[in-house]
């Protein structure tokens, strides 16, 4: 069968792309990326003498450009930011190629969502604190509904994706206490990094006074701030 990969970009630092992924990244003969979610350095990087921002382009646009180039031999590589199994809308480009008889290898990535903990300096199931991780995402344009506020009673770890334009709503339907610490982590790994702190109550304030309106992560429990959360000890360690 005829192949194509899937890789994924990471969170946005260029070196935090794996070993592998940059690999086919410089070696493609055909480089297919997700627009401005993908550093432009990373681009840079590529071998690839035709190059196409899938920003704009249709799931079949998509898929033709690959079946196109894989038939002529082609190497052709799909980045995708982050990891492509999270939010990465690469099932419905796998199976339309399958079907065409192309088969994808999948690179796996650093999600924007680790880069998160790391800005934090933090890390997201704690012994005594959560030993969950939920990742989640609000209903909008492509979601009809959620389960934001089943899942906020929980008491673990939440990370929202996809939800920066509408962080006032959605904390507004967080239903675990107002002093829960919570975070908005802006461009995770990006030069322009920014973390801002606070509680579910006053989270969504700050972040916007310090002019994060996009491509953010909110993060709530008390997993944000480890020095106050009374963790326990690993047993590794014991």
């Amino acid at each position: 069968m005829l192949k194509f990969s899937i890789v994924g970009a990471g969170p946005g630092a260029p070196d935090l792309i794996t070993v592998r992924g940059m690999d086919l990244l410089r070696r493609a003969d055909v480089l297919i990326y997700a627009g401005s979610l993908v550093n432009p350095a990373l681009v840079e990087e590529s071998g690839a003498g035709v190059r196409l921002d899938s920003w704009g382009m249709t799931l079949d646009e998509i898929v033709d450009a690959i079946e196109e180039h894989v038939r002529a031999g082609k190497l052709v590589v799909r980045l995708h930011s982050g990891d492509p199994a999270l939010y990465g809308a690469i099932v419905e480009q796998m199976a339309e190629l399958e079907r065409r008889g192309i088969e994808a290898e999948i690179v796996p990535g650093v999600s924007s969502l680790f880069a998160a903990a790391a800005a934090l300096k933090t890390q997201f199931t704690l012994r005594d604190v959560s030993e969950s991780l939920i990742v989640t995402r609000p209903a909008g344009a492509t979601l009809e509904s959620d389960l934001i506020p089943e899942l906020s009673r929980l008491g673990q770890t939440m990370v929202v994706f996809l939800g920066t334009e509408r962080m006032e709503e959605i904390l507004a339907r967080v239903e675990c206490p107002p002093d829960t610490p919570a975070a908005v982590v802006y461009h995770a790994s990006w030069p322009d990094q920014k973390v801002v702190r606070g509680t579910v109550a006053d989270i969504a304030q700050k972040a916007r006074a310090a002019g994060i309106e996009r491509t953010a992560l909110i993060v709530i429990g008390r997993v944000v701030d480890p020095a106050t959360s009374g963790f326990g000890r690993s047993v590794l360690y014991s």
